[in-house]
């Protein structure tokens, strides 16, 4: 039996190489493509594909990290791997807390990429075994452990945006968004916006 995908990324061009690498094997079926987070729940929701290879940033709209914990939350919920060019161990860890099954670079080899589609069809995770050390090293820093929300705040901070601006960004309040800035003050052991900003940068948080 086939193992059923859905390709989702923002490019084109990397969705058609990825599908011109499945159409040549007979236990892969690319059952849909999607150019976004939303378009690709929407799918899943009818297709009930066995694996998502997702990419980690979609463009405008939600990444692949939210994506991830919308199609784990679905029933039956597909296998996720992340397909990134972005190898930096909050991101992974983030995914990898979303539910995804795995974490791959684009530079990987296709027979990796095929490898850790039946591995992830098969409940298996997908990780190489340095960078499964550098997820362990990096749970076991508790104060870089962030909430979806807390990063799109730091987000936005690193966008300039104001208290209200912020608030009206994500609909919640300001009282919302000073209880976030608390947390995030804390875990990041700064003192001042301008300082939350720059540790995120240094630690790859935005």
């Amino acid at each position: 039996m086939s193992i059923t995908v859905i390709l989702v990324d923002d490019h084109p061009v990397v969705r058609t190489g990825l599908r011109a690498l499945f159409e040549r094997l007979d236990d892969v079926e690319v059952v849909a493509e999607a150019a976004s987070g939303e378009e690709a729940i929407t799918l899943s929701a009818h297709l009930h594909p066995d694996v998502v290879l997702c990419d980690l940033r979609l463009g405008p709209g939600i990444d692949g990290v939210a994506t991830t914990a919308a199609l784990r939350a679905q029933d039956p919920a597909p296998a996720v791997i992340i397909l990134t060019t972005f190898d930096r161990d909050v991101e992974i860890i983030r995914a990898i807390e979303a539910g995804a099954a795995g974490y791959l670079l684009k530079d990987v080899s296709s027979g990796t990429i095929v490898a850790a589609l039946q591995d992830a069809a098969s409940g298996r995770m997908v990780l190489a075994p340095e960078m499964a050390q550098r997820v362990v090293e990096g749970m076991r820093r508790p104060s870089l452990r962030l909430t979806q929300r807390e990063v799109d705040v730091l987000r936005l901070l690193g966008e300039g945006a104001s208290n209200r601006e912020i608030a009206r960004t994500l609909f919640v309040s300001e009282a919302t968004v000073k209880t976030h800035l608390v947390h995030l003050f804390s875990k990041l052991a700064v003192e001042s916006r301008a300082k939350a900003v720059a540790v995120a940068r240094e630690t790859g948080l935005i």
